[in-house]
């Protein structure tokens, strides 16, 4: 039985919320990565909303639409850590058919929050300029080709 550790949870949280959305990381973050302490879920979903609010050039007129994305993103780290925190310390004394349920909720919230980003995004999404609208495509495709490149290294 594979337990969660921080580390797997926090990644495992960021790709909740950010499913739809590339790694946007700054461009030094992988170098100091190996003495920087790690970020709390919430402090890195922030780090990541902020690097894709400078991404897609946000502007004044498309804050209610961005503000309602960005709810949608901290909501959906929020619940996800709470269970992802739960599963991890019930583990230990699951059983294998609870621990098959624990797994469909996590997978059921995933789904339900995911829906939410995505109509948020649509929203935001239809008041982006062409070329903001080309930058978010341009990011996303690079979001999908990290996560085919990165299956294929966890099945070999």
């Amino acid at each position: 039985m594979l337990t969660k550790t921080p580390t797997m949870r926090g990644a495992a949280l960021l790709a909740l919320s950010l499913a739809m959305l590339p790694a946007l990381r700054p461009a030094a973050a992988g170098a100091a990565t190996a003495k920087a302490p790690e970020l709390t879920e919430q402090q890195a979903a922030d780090q990541r909303i902020q690097s894709l609010q400078d991404a897609l050039h946000i502007t004044a007129a498309q804050m209610p639409e961005w503000s309602v994305f960005m709810q949608a993103m901290r909501d959906n780290a929020s619940a996800t850590d709470a269970l992802f925190r739960d599963r991890a310390a019930k583990a230990a004394t699951m059983n294998a058919a609870d621990n098959l349920k624990s797994y469909a909720v996590v997978a059921r919230a995933y789904a339900d929050d995911t829906q939410k980003l995505s109509d948020a995004f649509q929203a935001l999404y239809s008041t982006l300029s062409d070329a903001q609208k080309q930058s978010a495509d341009t990011l996303f495709r690079q979001q999908a080709e990290g996560q085919k490149a990165a299956q294929a290294t966890t099945r070999k």
